[in-house]
């Protein structure tokens, strides 16, 4: 007699099933979280397809194929980053932003080329200008930049005198290391652009420090002297000259004034030399008449008595309110 083969198990409302769900369920959300990322919007992203790039994201929202099928990198592109020679702050987020504290009196130490010696501290300023090769075409670029840029900055040095390193060539010294690290990190493909190298501190080696320090005030009073004496003798040479100037067209004015009056003194005794010699008696008198028309009325009231006159009283009323005659006690 043929047995009844047992009932199939139904996985409805079964714990297998409800697992199975759960699995499902659990890569449905790690699929559409992995699906999509933000990039900010000082930086790319660079998508990578089982590690090959193959496209670089602008800022927003992105898409990509989950499940770890395509991955990015977030490059900063749009902040400035630095690098730090001869000195540091401690608690760096990047650690080749600036070397150990034990390498950094060797990494400031330089021989110049009248073979002193000098101790250099600076500051390179990059971006990251082309992702792609920044992260793929060197293997560590911050690291390469950073050997690159002390070995820049030591072959500039070495091509100068201790003098134009700490003084007068520290202009010239940061644009030609800017440019020669420009190119150097340009044949490397490194993806880096170099903003600006400046010369934070240069001072001599500590044992003569002390010393070159004097000259430099030194030199540095000498010029405010010189400085001084400029400015003392551009204020009083064109104010001397102005003076001068001023003295001249004064004179000039007054002889011309002199010469003028004199010419027409001249015409008019000429004119009056003229009229006396056709009638001299006439010309007397008119001329006598004349200077006493200007001088008499300067003279004021006058008195004339004859000279044989007597009996004179002693009081004579001269003034138009004459004053009274005293009375007798």
């Amino acid at each position: 007699m043929a047995t009844k083969p047992p009932p199939i198990p139904s996985i409805e409302g079964s714990p297998v099933r409800t697992i199975a769900i759960a699995v499902v369920g659990l890569i449905v959300l790690y699929g559409l979280f992995t699906c999509f990322f933000t990039v900010p919007s000082d930086s790319r992203a660079v998508v990578m397809r089982f590690g090959n790039p193959i496209k670089i994201e602008q800022p927003g929202l992105r898409f990509k194929i989950p499940f770890g099928v395509d991955q990015h990198v977030i490059v900063e592109v749009e902040r400035q980053l630095e690098q730090q020679f001869g000195y540091g702050r401690p608690n760096q987020e990047d650690p080749w932003q600036t070397s150990p504290p034990s390498e950094q009196e060797d990494e400031k130490n330089m021989v110049t080329g009248d073979l002193n010696s000098a101790r250099v501290e600076w500051v390179v300023q990059y971006r990251i200008e082309d992702p792609m090769q920044y992260l793929f075409e060197v293997r560590d670029a911050k690291s390469t930049l950073r050997h690159l840029s002390e070995s820049v900055m030591r072959w500039v040095v070495g091509d100068r005198t201790v003098d134009e390193v700490i003084t007068i060539g520290r202009r010239e010294i940061e644009d030609e290391v800017r440019e020669r690290l420009q190119d150097a990190v340009a044949d490397y493909a490194m993806g880096l652009h170099i903003n600006q190298v400046q010369l934070r501190n240069v001072n001599p080696p500590e044992r003569v420090q002390a010393s070159f320090n004097e000259v430099n005030q030194a030199q540095q009073e000498r010029e405010n002297a010189i400085n001084v004496a400029n400015g003392q003798y551009n204020k009083e040479v064109p104010r001397a000259r102005g003076e001068a100037d001023r003295m001249i067209r004064a004179a000039e004015g007054y002889a011309l004034k002199r010469v003028n009056e004199a010419e027409g003194d001249v015409a008019a005794f000429e004119a009056m030399l003229a009229e006396y010699s056709r009638a001299p008696e006439i010309t007397r008198q008119r001329l006598y008449l004349e200077t006493m028309g200007r001088v008499l009325p300067e003279v004021g009231r006058q008195f004339i008595i004859d000279e044989h006159a007597a009996g004179i009283l002693p009081f004579m009323n001269l003034t138009d309110n004459p004053a009274p005659l005293p009375t007798e006690r």
